[in-house]
């Protein structure tokens, strides 16, 4: 048993014998506590970020070691959050590195029963291929005799998690493919 069940030892009277009257030093921490230093003291590196949940922006700061995230909290310089993060944010590091992540990309072939797993690179050039033969089947040149230089066969309908930067870069995008129906989630 030793003296970590020794009466003196428990933290409420140390607390009141001692100095620490608030219990915010010495009288509340045990051997255990006493040792432990915070995950972020271990990182290699300190990488700026910004937190993917929603469209505030919160900064945040990923802790890395050895290429692996061990920690992830709010930047205490960002203008937008000075540091804080919602419940969201603050769990954002299970996001990375969750052992449930999805690595792969789930795909049920056209009158497909069962799903099969493909690797990201695959299912980039399936879209690709789609977007460029979609683009070129419903392609306009003119209309009603109005030179107009369209693809009535791709729009886009963005995410209210989208910023104002990643909104424009889509509007840019799909305008480059030729698309006019553009749309936003958050005007809906």
């Amino acid at each position: 048993m030793g003296d970590r069940w020794f009466p003196g030892s428990w933290p409420a009277l140390r607390q009141l014998r001692g100095t620490d009257r608030l219990g915010r030093g010495k009288a509340a921490q045990s051997e255990r506590s006493a040792e432990l230093r915070a995950r972020t003291v271990r990182a290699d590196r300190v990488v700026g970020s910004i937190c993917p949940y929603c469209a505030v922006g919160c900064g945040q700061r990923v802790y890395v070691k050895d290429e692996q995230v061990i920690q992830i909290e709010g930047d205490p310089d960002s203008p937008v959050s000075r540091g804080r993060l919602c419940p969201k944010g603050s769990a954002s590091k299970q996001l990375v590195t969750s052992p449930l992540r999805e690595t792969t990309v789930r795909y049920r072939r056209p009158y497909g029963t069962e799903w099969e797993d493909l690797d990201l690179d695959t299912a980039m050039e399936m879209i690709t291929d789609r977007v460029l033969k979609t683009r070129e089947q419903f392609w306009q040149w003119e209309h009603d005799g109005l030179r107009v230089r369209r693809t009535m066969g791709i729009a886009s309908l963005g995410g209210a998690t989208l910023d104002n930067e990643e909104n424009y870069l889509m509007k840019k995008l799909y305008t480059a493919m030729g698309a006019i129906q553009i749309e936003n989630q958050a005007r809906i």
